[in-house]
């Protein structure tokens, strides 16, 4: 039977209750805010959806869910959640921005008036790049090297070549992506690199920027696509919401997975953070895999260990949303207080 709640979006800076013009994700259903002080979170009611999900269905929910935050941030910054966020009802997201409260007004200040842009490079034509790779000379001596040699061991041969190419193929990026971002220093407030997907990418960059200084971030991408002419491409995306920068998570945790990391560290129902790190030190030196070389499944439980402190963790920070304290508590009674912890993504 299908269980239904709320689908969160984003926070705005606003305390005001309002509709915004634009249908939610799930079922169509209006996008509307729900107010706590002076924040508000951006929602549509939803059928909650768990478990593993299709890549149809995950695609369909990011362009609803860019959608909706494109439309908010016509008339309000938004501070992005991360995909697929669920609540069960009005208290559970009011209770997600009292515990979030301290962290979303932090971050409307570093990021009001600004807006991030992401820029991609690739290059004009890669199989030029790689024939022109080929000429260099550490490469062509390799080849003719491998040419006069015998024609034994030939696989080996083609892997130390490629991983020489794969290492020039990087020096180069890694040159071209730090002479870019030295370009553009003086129009961003912050910048982040993102992973690559393959080898035809140079760089995938993130830019917070003042919105005072977006157009001549542009020109100046502008310039930069002169200045390589045809052998790099560039492609800007935005203004978006500063999702590389300051996007929300939000774990929700139960009282079993405490209590089972609790004791899985041997820890009492009162601790405090040093004993907390004592315990885990204690636990992970007796049942390190380095030590434990020629024990079954030793691996499995040093990662146990090492969740239940993650775990543990995650709980501690939880408390300390609430209220500053030198002693954690883990009893069912507190774990209500702290069953939420919102924290930023990453």
């Amino acid at each position: 039977m299908s269980k239904k709640g709320l689908y969160i979006y984003g926070i705005i800076n606003s305390n005001a209750k309002k509709q915004f013009g634009c249908k939610g994700l799930m079922e169509g259903n209006a996008v509307h805010t729900i107010p706590y002080q002076n924040i508000a979170a951006v929602v549509s009611d939803s059928e909650i959806i768990d478990g593993a999900k299709t890549k149809d269905f995950v695609i369909r929910q990011l362009v609803g869910h860019q959608r909706v935050i494109e439309t908010v941030m016509a008339d309000h910054t938004i501070i992005p959640v991360r995909l697929g966020l669920f609540a069960l009802d009005e208290n559970e997201v009011r209770e997600i921005l009292n515990k979030g409260y301290k962290l979303v007004c932090d971050i409307f200040e570093k990021i009001k008036n600004k807006i991030e842009m992401d820029l991609a490079v690739t290059w004009g034509d890669f199989d030029l790049f790689l024939k022109t790779l080929g000429e260099e000379k550490e490469i062509k001596d390799l080849k003719n090297k491998f040419l006069a040699a015998s024609k034994t061991n030939i696989e080996d041969k083609q892997i130390e070549i490629g991983a020489l190419v794969q290492k020039r193929v990087d020096e180069k990026r890694k040159k071209i992506a730090f002479e870019i971002e030295d370009y553009l220093k003086n129009f961003y407030k912050d910048f982040k690199a993102n992973h690559l997907l393959d080898n035809k990418t140079i760089a995938s960059m993130a830019f917070l920027i003042n919105k005072k200084l977006l157009e001549d971030f542009y020109d100046n991408v502008e310039l930069l696509d002169t200045h390589f002419a045809s052998k790099l491409n560039f492609r800007c995306v935005g203004p978006l919401p500063a999702y590389s920068f300051y996007t929300l998570d939000v774990k929700k945790m139960t009282f079993e997975e405490i209590d089972m990391a609790r004791k899985k560290l041997c820890l009492g129902e009162i601790t405090t953070k040093d004993e907390i790190a004592k315990a885990y030190r204690e636990k992970a030196a007796f049942l390190h895999p380095d030590k434990n070389p020629d024990k079954p499944g030793i691996e499995k439980e040093f990662d146990k260990i090492v969740a239940a402190r993650a775990t543990i963790v995650d709980y501690c920070n939880a408390c300390e949303q609430v209220e500053r304290s030198d002693n954690y508590i883990f009893n069912e009674e507190e774990f209500r207080k702290n069953a939420i912890l919102v924290k930023l993504k990453g």
